[in-house]
């Protein structure tokens, strides 16, 4: 059973709630995505404005291969979205949530 509490928060155990399978399993699957690399380079890119994977590709010294496998999982995990423009794809973020916990773990990170 997975129990989320404030810390300021006291909770008598009636009151808790458990998480469902099916919510600790999306989490893991998100977690797993941002647990790459690659992809947090993507997506800290894809925060600062809409990209081609071209652009991603020279942005990030990547194949356009490898960027293209990338951001077909963050779209299926629905964090991306494209639009075409003739032969070209622009990707975008999907999901702001995701972005600041992003960035906010970045600024942790370099937090000295």
């Amino acid at each position: 059973m997975f129990i989320y509490k404030r810390r300021s928060e006291q909770v008598a155990p009636q009151e808790q709630v458990a998480l469902s399978p099916e919510t600790v399993e999306e989490v893991s699957k998100l977690f797993k995505a941002l647990a790459d690399p690659t992809r947090i380079r993507i997506l800290y890119l894809l925060s600062q404005g809409e990209c081609s994977v071209t652009r991603v590709a020279e942005m990030l010294d990547l194949s356009q291969s490898a960027v293209s496998h990338q951001l077909s999982l963050l779209r299926t995990l629905r964090l991306v979205k494209y639009r075409r423009e003739g032969h070209t794809f622009y990707y975008s973020c999907d999901d702001d949530h995701v972005i600041h916990m992003l960035l906010q773990t970045i600024r942790h990170v370099q937090h000295d």
